[in-house]
């Protein structure tokens, strides 16, 4: 979950509001396909930060439309509660804390307004309401009231696609404004040049949390503009035109109910690969075409997973969450395979796409094992993105976009990524994945070498000095390249990172029964006040960061006093609930005690009741997670989505499973939503999940079955699912621990 880390933008509360109710969820016919079920509202208000524009599953574009205004809950551009659009970007962070992208802002007008308001830089708006509005996978409409116009936004992979109905009006204008820019977005050289009386190329070089972001566009209309007035910085001049703050405005006389469409090819490497775009993606301005492919793209992914229930909200949520877990990674190659690399230079993808956008602090957790089962043929084209980040720059990304660095967060999280790939027989450089997992973890970056020498990071003077997790993170990570190295051979290299897997550790205080953080000199930090929110911990506290161990979780278990005193432990994370005098942070949100459903070092705490046997209480608790956390609305995430994971975490504990170590190859039981299941897999195979009994009350597994057989497992291997079968649940309304006593999980040292 990425957070703000600069003074928050005090906002102007906006004199218009919508006069009618807002639009809280959606209603469906009886009979719908499975598209018909996704919101993409869902996340746009709250602390979601999400975006309900157009795209397509893991596309480059991402049009969707702005508000304008900078601000925590605009980090998407776009915010259910506002009232005004400033216009439609082609590239939007999905769920993130990150406020950057929004590049190439279009806005149509005509004479009829003319307002402008501070807030939003003076830049052309108009009001809007819910009801005049609508989206879908792959498609977006808004109705502009000031102006009268219709806007709507389809998109291909690489190409943003909108279609503008007019009124009658002699002084109707298009903006392409490049020098829109909210949050931490900062556009720093920009440049528009006429190709035709129908097309215009430029580009627009900027920086923010990525440093050196590069879009080249082409534009195509489909109506030639005859007249224009170029900006630069404000002031009128000629084209081309090249400066650090450029727009053009194209100049139209529309007759009622006239329509333009325009097409903007997108590429970080050049113009010709723009162009590329267009061409290979679009061959006409048939927008209802476009609106159609992108339907039919997104129903055969959604898809992959069929469910069967009577409750229309949750198989609202379920799909909504399957869409959202597939916004990105993001493309980051042109149709040849050219692309801007981490090195900031210009490289060829051969034989792959190119991805980026990687929130590997988030999603190594849930999202990357989801798209093993749900997106196997993309899944070596990631690990070869994230190769080519390491080829790149010498080291794997830690969170990357738009072909750079961030930096943001910690650990080195494309390790497990890789290291699940290659157990679950995934097809890529071996040898080179492998080095690439070893080198990261011996650089001397990010208080690695500290780490390495003393086996822990100790507490120092910086504002996020993040301790206690970096040495946490970095000891799971390390544990991953040690099966690595021990399936291939590399005893020494085994030895050696499953000794440093155990750092965790060196920062237990006994006494105290605390992961704690320590100074240089070794002694442990005292006041320490566990609940509270200190620069030791990444966006969480102690309570939710000490169960972050899933490599030994046997040892978390004989640390803390045995398998009584870790459940009582457990009991007391969940209970214990903040006082209102605590402070609490940003990302404190879906507080359920002390487990924060919103932010994800908790994810996967809740299924650790089935470490100690007593599986009924992660029954009861991912159930309440599902029930209350997630909402078929605007505010309908408890946290920020943060590019999959948040979603993901919910397909996966709907279906009654959860990774809770993600590069071990197996899943972990809980108490599934719906009666019925399907996940399609490659090869024409199909695994089926039933619960049988089930309700609201029956939410307890009282017996497991496998292809016919009784299962005396709580667990189940990513193999056997993909292998295809039926797996059934018969639930109760009764826990049924003693049912599962000699139930055996899964060995703490190995992968499956």
């Amino acid at each position: 979950m990425r957070k703000m880390d600069f003074t928050y933008i005090v906002l102007i509360l906006l004199l218009w509001s919508c006069k009618e109710e807002a639009k809280e969820k959606i209603d469906f016919p009886e009979e719908s396909s499975v598209v018909d079920y996704v919101n993409p509202f869902i996340g746009t208000d709250g602390p979601g930060n999400t975006y309900p524009g157009a795209t397509l599953p893991f596309g480059m574009v991402q049009l969707s439309p702005d508000i304008g205004i900078p601000g925590w809950d605009r980090i998407a551009g776009y915010y259910y509660k506002d009232a005004i659009i400033s216009g439609f970007s082609h590239t939007h962070l999905t769920g993130t804390g990150a406020g950057d992208l929004y590049d190439i802002l279009v806005m149509p007008t005509n004479s009829r307004f003319s307002e402008r308001i501070k807030e939003n830089n003076y830049k052309p708006f108009s009001k809007y309401n819910h009801n005049k509005e609508d989206a879908s996978p792959g498609y977006y409409t808004v109705d502009l009231l000031d102006y009268d116009i219709k806007a709507e936004l389809t998109a291909t992979n690489r190409v943003g696609i909108h279609r503008y109905t007019f009124p009658e009006d002699a002084a109707t204008a298009i903006h392409v404004d490049l020098e829109y820019a909210i949050n931490w977005d900062d556009p720093t050289d920009t440049y528009i040049e006429k190709v035709n009386d129908s097309t215009l190329q430029g580009y627009r070089m900027s920086t923010g949390w990525a440093k050196d972001q590069r879009i080249y566009f082409v534009i195509q209309f489909s109506k030639p503009f005859r007249r224009y007035s170029v900006f630069k910085d404000d002031n009128p001049t000629t084209l081309p035109v090249r400066g650090k703050k450029t727009r053009i405005v194209l100049q139209y006389t529309t007759t009622e109910g006239e329509q333009i469409v325009l097409k903007t090819g997108i590429s970080t490497a050049s113009f010709e690969g723009a162009q590329q775009s267009i061409s290979k993606e679009t061959s006409n301005f048939d927008f209802d075409t476009y609106k159609k492919k992108a339907k039919a793209i997104w129903e055969n992914e959604l898809n992959k997973i069929k469910i069967t229930t009577s409750d229309k909200d949750k198989k609202s949520i379920f799909y909504t969450m399957m869409y959202q877990s597939m916004l990105a990674p993001t493309l980051l190659s042109d149709p040849n395979g050219d692309y801007k690399g981490a090195n900031d230079t210009i490289v060829n993808a051969k034989g792959f796409d190119r991805y980026d956008t990687f929130s590997l602090w988030d999603t190594f957790r849930a999202a990357h094992p989801l798209y093993t089962i749900i997106q196997p043929k993309r899944v070596p084209d990631m690990i070869r993105s994230l190769l080519a980040h390491y080829k790149e720059t010498g080291i794997l990304p830690v969170w990357s976009m738009q072909g750079n660095e961030t930096n943001m967060m910690i650990g080195y999280h494309a390790v497990p990524v890789i290291v699940d790939a290659y157990f679950k027989g995934f097809t890529f450089d071996i040898e080179q994945a492998y080095n690439a997992c070893k080198e990261s973890a011996m650089v001397n970056d990010r208080q690695i070498d500290i780490y390495k020498d003393l086996g822990y990071i100790p507490v120092d003077e910086h504002h996020e000095n993040w301790s206690v997790s970096k040495t946490m993170e970095y000891a799971y990570d390390d544990w991953c390249i040690a099966m690595f190295a021990k399936d291939l051979g590399k005893e020494e290299d085994y030895k050696y990172f499953m000794n440093r897997s155990e750092n965790w550790k060196n920062l237990y205080n006994d006494k105290r029964s605390w992961l704690q953080p320590k100074n240089i000199e070794g002694n442990f930090i005292e006041p320490f006040v566990p609940k509270e929110y200190t620069p030791y911990f990444c966006e969480s506290n102690a309570w939710q960061y000490y169960w972050f161990v899933p490599q030994d979780i046997d040892g978390l278990i004989k640390k803390t006093g045995g398998a009584v005193r870790f459940t009582q432990k457990l009991d007391s994370m969940f209970s214990y609930y903040p006082e209102s005098t605590d402070k609490l942070p940003i990302f404190s949100t879906g507080m359920i005690g002390q487990y924060a459903h919103g932010n994800e070092p908790s994810h996967h705490v809740a299924y650790l009741y089935n470490y100690v046997n007593r599986p009924s209480k992660t029954q009861e608790l991912t159930r309440k997670i599902l029930e209350e956390q997630y909402k078929n609305e605007p505010n309908g995430h408890c946290g920020n989505e943060d590019c999959g994971q948040m979603s993901s975490w919910y397909i996966f504990s709907a279906l009654g499973l959860y990774p809770v170590n993600p590069a071990q190859g197996v899943y972990l039981f809980s108490s599934p939503l719906f009666e019925s299941t399907e996940i399609e897999l490659p090869e024409q195979k199909v695994f089926k999940i039933k619960a049988k009994n089930l309700s609201d009350k029956n939410k307890y597994i009282n017996r497991i079955i496998l292809n016919g057989e009784p299962y005396e497992k709580l667990f189940i291997r990513h193999k056997t699912i993909m292998n295809g079968g039926l797996l059934e649940f018969e639930m109760s309304d009764i826990p049924n621990d003693s049912v599962f006593m000699n139930f055996k999980l899964p060995e703490l040292n190995k992968i499956y």
